[in-house]
């Protein structure tokens, strides 16, 4: 029996253009040239586009208004958040059927861990198991998917970009490197293709010649540690040749949850920054109890109109999930950022990180801690009323007075 490890990512295509169609048939879902993300045809930057607006050179984190001026045409939405969250859990738990070895890397990102499961599947080959995988998704959530495999996440990452549906791209959404092919299938691509190699390390490793993975190969661990450090020089060597002992971590939760808009024009008014502030902030709260976290450190962003980006945190002794606690902190944090440099702000974010499981290891009680007045049982309960009203209702139906 081969022992090499069995790695799918499963990649949603054109996610947020998908879930935009699928939330507002008769709007978004009959525009051709769509762009999600942005909060006007002017501000914010894209989140993702069409295959057709993509063909006139628009691309995720592009600036809306450049974006717009190659697709005049494009119809521009914002990003149907809370449908997406729901969209990814109905696809985690397709795919959960297959294997219980799933790792949620995104919304739209699920690493599959098939090893050792040859016979549970009599000997079918990995990229059948990942086309019936595609076919179930498809059918219970409308919603295509791209599929790499290999014998690592490394491998299946890269392999999940080319089957990515653009001309080069697998007829059938779906291409597995065989093991023992990792070297040859490395060598198509440039260090700007492989995660983690961004636009300064680029500059770097061009210094000394380096811009593809074919320049990498000729190059031995000894050269590469000697330019780039022993830890980036064997990172290097092992990746342009496929190597990565990574584990698919089945438990892995949540690092962070944020939510950030630009504004379609510079904010003065503080008033203004807080009311915008509290549905940053009741957002983020809203995902963090539907994953059944709690978050202990708060952290507010303000990009300044002069693109000075600036943020402030707070580490709680007490973990919360309610909006009302949540806001609260993060009002404290924002009068903060405002009282030591007020200009008119381009963009506003809350992030919500040190999550944990609500009632687990790491979470004082709050029945525990009578000197913790920042949350009650209270505030907890009236949040899961507007969570469920939402649910039945739309994420519109119901918000919170405003900003005080």
């Amino acid at each position: 029996m081969s022992t090499a490890q069995r790695v799918l990512l499963a990649d949603a295509d054109a996610f947020y253009v998908a879930v935009a169609r699928l939330t507002d048939p008769e709007g978004a879902g009959k525009a051709r040239f769509l762009i999600v993300g942005g909060s006007s045809q002017q501000r914010g930057v894209v989140t993702s586009a069409s295959y057709e607006a993509r063909a006139f050179g628009v691309h995720s984190a592009m600036p809306m208004a450049r974006a717009v001026r190659l697709c005049p045409e494009a119809t521009v939405v914002p990003v149907p958040w809370e449908a997406c969250a729901q969209k990814g859990r109905e696809i985690g738990t397709v795919l959960r059927r297959f294997t219980p070895v799933v790792e949620q890397a995104s919304s739209d990102e699920f690493y599959l861990d098939l090893s050792g499961t040859e016979e549970l599947y009599r000997r079918e080959p990995l990229a059948a198991t990942a086309r019936r995988m595609r076919d179930a998704v498809l059918a219970e959530t409308s919603l295509a998917l791209s599929i790499g495999g290999g014998t690592s996440k490394f491998v299946a990452k890269l392999a999940a970009g080319v089957a990515k549906p653009r001309p080069g791209g697998a007829a059938d959404g779906v291409h597995v490197v065989a093991p023992g092919a990792e070297a040859d299938f490395m060598l198509q691509f440039v260090l700007a293709d492989i995660p983690l190699i961004g636009p300064k390390f680029q500059e770097r490793l061009a210094r000394f010649g380096l811009r593809t993975v074919r320049d990498v190969i000729r190059c031995d661990r000894e050269t590469l540690a000697g330019w780039l450090g022993e830890r980036e020089g064997t990172w290097l060597h092992e990746r342009a040749r496929g190597i990565d002992r990574t584990p698919v971590e089945t438990n892995r939760e949540a690092k962070s949850v944020s939510r950030d808009e630009t504004f379609a024009t510079d904010l003065d008014d503080d008033a203004a920054l807080a009311a915008r502030l509290l549905g940053l902030a009741d957002r983020a709260s809203a995902e963090v109890r539907e994953s059944g976290l709690v978050a202990r450190t708060v952290t507010v962003k303000l990009r300044d109109a002069d693109f000075t980006t600036r943020q402030a945190s707070r580490t709680l002794a007490d973990a919360v999930q309610s909006d009302r606690a949540v806001y609260a902190v993060a009002r404290e944090l924002l009068t903060r950022l405002r009282a030591a440099r007020r200009v008119p702000a381009r963009l506003l974010g809350v992030a919500l990180s040190q999550l944990v499981r609500a009632g687990g290891a790491g979470q004082l009680s709050l029945l525990e801690s009578p000197g913790n007045t920042l949350e009650t049982e209270r505030d907890r309960v009236i949040s899961r009323m507007i969570d469920e009203v939402r649910e039945k209702f739309g994420p519109d139906a119901l918000g919170r007075g405003g900003a005080r």
